[in-house]
């Protein structure tokens, strides 16, 4: 019978988890040399850490210095570092200058897209990878297919590379590998896009702290959130291959906004004028009430404070000047130095771990399936990281504003706001204004698509309906 490795076997008798070796001796050699490696990726002592705080948080019994982030909103300013959206003839010049440097750095190789794409559409009622959602409102072209299609006219614009890599997860790998050879790489070269998984992390028992079982050689494992992208960037060797490239600035956007512009030469201008290590778009907040994360100033570090951190009073405050402090929306947009990135990856707990409490079906002592009931307290606790935190690590930070009604229109909800009829009316809408920009008329109701293989922006869009 084989023997647990030594020094596994010490790490767990040491943080109290030796349960998860309790089918050890009915596991055949592959099961055993799965385990062994989702133990050896765990981070026993912060994982350990994390949970006793959030214990402690949940008793009430957290210390003075965990309290005090009570007041993070209270303290909490407008940001400081903000180029607002062109308002004059000298801040349109701006933005100009700033756009020829954008295009600069993407004529010459220097920028790649990162697109987070580990959630699969199962609240839209999609049980498969987000990005394969039909959106166009015309075609019901998807999700990957118009961040391709922006890629590919990015490209042929601008005559240069532009390394597209897309972070996965186990969920959605697979099949999302498969959709895009299945339509030949939209047409981009199949080396010249790249998937990355993210991590994973262990639930706990929430009240004992131990790793939960989902299997006899399987712990209970959940995506590392968006804030695994430093790790995954790092393990994949898409640094490397970024620092081989001479690619120093990544664009970063979520599989969700289907209008999102991409490498939008503006943002990648200032962002390098400005010597920021993170840029980030924000819009402003319809209203106080909005269930949106914003962008603050705390101590003089940009950070973000989420929604639900905000009472209704806190998220309404205003200034001493009258300024609505809690403006700035998250759109979850950023632009990274590739040198910040490498930074933090080498120091691999440098994002923060945060804890959500949820019911996990997991295996009982006596190995039979245990699935929570919903109305339960819940039962585990599950860990993930945020990108945002990187916000207030980074040397120099800037935001940009973006504009809402164009680059802001996720796909969230089943229905509602931020859904699948939302974001194809503001996709229609875009149409529809950049063919009146042309001097086209459209009827108001009619369904508009263009695609970006047609033209990125108006401008283009008119100078081909002039030329015929």
């Amino acid at each position: 019978m084989a023997a647990v490795p030594a020094n596994l076997l010490a790490t767990l008798t040491e943080h109290q988890q030796t349960q998860v070796l309790r089918w050890w001796d009915q596991l055949n050699a592959s099961d055993r040399t799965q385990l062994i490696r989702q133990l050896e990726l765990v981070e026993f002592p912060l994982i350990r850490q994390i949970w006793q705080q959030a214990s402690q948080q949940a008793s009430g019994t957290a210390d003075s210095c965990s309290r005090s982030e009570g007041s993070r909103a209270d303290r909490a300013a407008a940001p400081r570092s903000v180029v607002r959206r062109p308002d004059s003839d000298s801040a349109r010049a701006e933005w100009a200058a700033a756009a020829r440097v954008g295009e600069d750095l993407l004529q010459r190789g220097r920028v790649a897209v990162v697109t987070v794409a580990g959630g699969q559409g199962s609240r839209l009622g999609f049980e498969h990878p987000k990005g394969m959602f039909p959106i166009g409102p015309v075609t019901g072209r998807t999700l990957f297919q118009i961040f391709a299609e922006q890629i590919l006219a990015l490209r042929r614009r601008h005559g240069a590379a532009l390394l597209w890599m897309i972070m996965t997860s186990d969920a959605t790998h697979e099949e999302t590998v498969g959709f895009f050879r299945e339509h030949d790489f939209f047409g981009l070269g199949a080396e010249t896009v790249e998937f990355f998984r993210q991590g994973s992390l262990p639930a706990v028992d929430a009240a004992t702290g131990r790793l939960l079982m989902c299997g006899r050689a399987d712990l209970c494992l959940s995506p590392d959130g968006h804030g695994g992208l430093v790790n995954a960037l790092r393990r994949s060797g898409m640094l490397r291959r970024m620092h081989d490239q001479g690619i120093e600035h990544i664009f970063y956007h979520q599989v969700d906004n289907p209008t999102v512009v991409m490498c939008s030469a503006p943002l990648l201008g200032f962002h390098l004028l400005r010597n920021s290590e993170l840029t980030t778009v924000a819009v402003r907040k319809l209203g106080p009430s909005e269930r949106m994360g914003v962008l603050v100033a705390v101590d003089e570090h940009t950070e973000i404070i989420e929604y639900s951190e905000l009472t209704a009073e806190q998220a309404a405050r205003s200034d001493a000047s009258g300024q609505w402090v809690f403006w700035a929306g998250n759109t979850a947009i950023h632009v990274f130095t590739r040198c910040f990135l490498e930074r933090l990856a080498d120091s691999e707990n440098s994002l923060p771990l945060h804890v959500a409490r949820k019911n996990v079906a997991f295996l009982d002592e006596a190995g039979r399936m245990v699935q929570p009931a919903d109305s339960q307290p819940p039962n585990a606790i599950k860990f993930e990281r945020f990108i945002f935190d990187a916000l207030p690590l980074a040397g120099t930070t800037l935001i940009v504003e973006g504009d809402r009604a164009r680059e802001f229109n996720p796909v969230k909800n089943h229905s509602g706001a931020d859904s699948p009829g939302t974001a194809r009316e503001a996709l229609s809408r875009i149409g529809r204004e950049w063919l009146a920009a042309a001097g086209v008329a459209v009827d108001p109701a009619q369904p508009v698509e263009i695609s970006p293989l047609t033209a990125l922006d108006p401008e283009e869009l008119s100078q081909k309906i002039e030329r015929g």
